[in-house]
């Protein structure tokens, strides 16, 4: 079995340390190379390119004239899940739209900052989104949920969905199943790079449309990173990581076992135990293996290969201090705090996509259940990113009205700051220009 990675921040030189903070898409520069041609073919080739890239990358095979879900695919998805399933996916819907409803702002607001000067902001839902939901390492009806119900609360008009076949050519049931409990019954066979070029450009079949949300692989990122000024590519989220922060107070059998969570999506996540206690980072090192034995090979494999590497395993800290800058400098997209008083940690913390608090908050239940998104910025972003939102779906209009006394008090005031500019048109639509054009009102 794998040795689990022990990171001493005591002993460890400033260039090791540093490549801990390192993420599977820090350097996306060999991947935008290969995602050029798929583009192109997209923009060219509409339909025929993604059955063809379908066949190729997911050896899914399908015709044009199945792109798109249909009905009966509903009625065969709802058919296909267990009943008990079905009534999970409405659950967790529920709990994520319940959120996100209040998460929406007032939609217009205005006030009166002088005597006769009115501002204010107006908030309009964005015209398209595509929403992505990745295959690659499974099926994931949770971002499927996690992404279209917040543009659903927004009121986004054109919300359609993207993502992979399987190798039977079909969209996984219980994505289809999700997405009509979300309220979104247009469904798309795209995935990688092509689903970005079709968004970005519209095919025979999927239309165009002027955004797209969802994490994926590095192909996916790259595609959004050169499509960029053709879609808005929204938020960056890449390969899943995450912090289990412990302190002395923590189980250690807890820790361990809630740091295997993210750690068993895929060996290019980033996964880290951080604690400020030597005997809970062995105690926690000796029981990761322990549960290994109740994974499937698989998904041990995984976790195995992050854990042991630089990518992973647990960090030792000297204080709570270190601890924090350590976390800071990461930015997760998860963060756990073990501790009999997690909220005494939480005022240290700046940068985390998302904060769960003790040991009763593992992050599988925020994955699905809790109700805040699981679409998180990924790569360090949390240091300027929040979780997926409705903001994400929704943009805002400033609004002025002056009336004429508000007017008149700041018109003398912005003749003078054009003048100084050196804009003449400015300074005359405020100034005796002005009083000629309105005559004698």
């Amino acid at each position: 079995m794998s040795q689990i990675a022990l990171h001493d921040l005591s002993s460890i030189t400033a260039d090791e340390r540093e490549e801990l903070m390192r993420r599977a898409e820090d350097n996306l520069a060999p991947f935008v190379e290969k995602v050029l041609p798929i583009i192109e073919a997209v923009k060219s080739d509409g339909d025929e390119a993604l059955v063809r890239f379908a066949k190729q990358f997911d050896d899914a095979e399908f015709n044009p004239s199945t792109l798109a879900a249909t009905d009966a695919d509903f009625d065969a998805a709802y058919a296909e899940l267990d009943e008990e399933f079905i009534g999970v996916l409405r659950y967790s819907a529920d709990n994520i739209r319940r959120f996100h409803e209040q998460q929406m702002p007032e939609l217009m607001w205005m006030t009166e900052i002088r005597p006769g000067a009115h501002v204010g902001e107006r908030f309009t839902p964005v015209d398209s989104v595509a929403c992505y939901s990745p295959r690659g390492k499974g099926s994931f009806p949770s971002v499927t949920l996690m992404s279209l119900i917040p543009a659903v609360v927004a009121g986004v008009p054109e919300i359609i969905v993207l993502t992979p076949a399987g190798p039977d050519g079909r969209i996984d049931p219980a994505t289809l199943v999700a997405a009509d409990i979300a309220g979104v019954r247009k469904v798309y066979k795209a995935g990688g790079a092509q689903a970005v070029a079709a968004a970005a450009y519209g095919t025979e079949t999927i239309p165009k449309c002027v955004k797209i949300e969802g994490p994926g692989s590095p192909w996916l990122a790259a595609a959004k990173v050169v499509l960029s000024n053709r879609i808005d590519p929204g938020m960056p989220a890449g390969p899943t990581e995450s912090i289990v922060f412990a302190d002395e107070t923590a189980n250690p059998d807890i820790a361990a076992l809630d740091t295997l969570i993210e750690a068993e999506h895929g060996d290019d996540s980033s996964v880290f135990l951080v604690t400020t206690s030597a005997a809970l980072a062995e105690q926690a090192r000796a029981k990761i293996p322990d549960y290994w034995q109740e994974m499937s090979e698989e998904r041990v494999g995984y976790s195995a290969t992050v854990l042991g590497s630089a990518s992973g395993g647990i960090v030792l800290c000297n204080t709570s201090q270190q601890a924090y800058d350590f976390i800071n400098d990461y930015a997760p997209e998860h963060l756990q705090i073990l501790s009999t008083s997690p909220r005494e940690h939480l005022p240290h913390i700046r940068n985390a996509s998302e904060i769960l608090l003790g040991q009763d908050t593992p992050g599988s239940i925020a994955n699905y259940m809790m109700g805040p998104n699981c679409v998180l910025p990924t790569s360090g972003a949390a240091k300027t990113r929040s979780p997926l939102g409705v903001m994400n779906f929704l943009k805002a209009s400033s609004i002025g009205e002056l009336t004429r006394e508000g007017y008149q008090e700041m018109a003398a005031k912005t003749s003078t700051f054009a003048t100084y500019e050196g804009f003449d048109a400015h300074a005359n639509a405020v100034g005796e220009l002005r009083r000629k054009a309105f005559g004698n009102e």
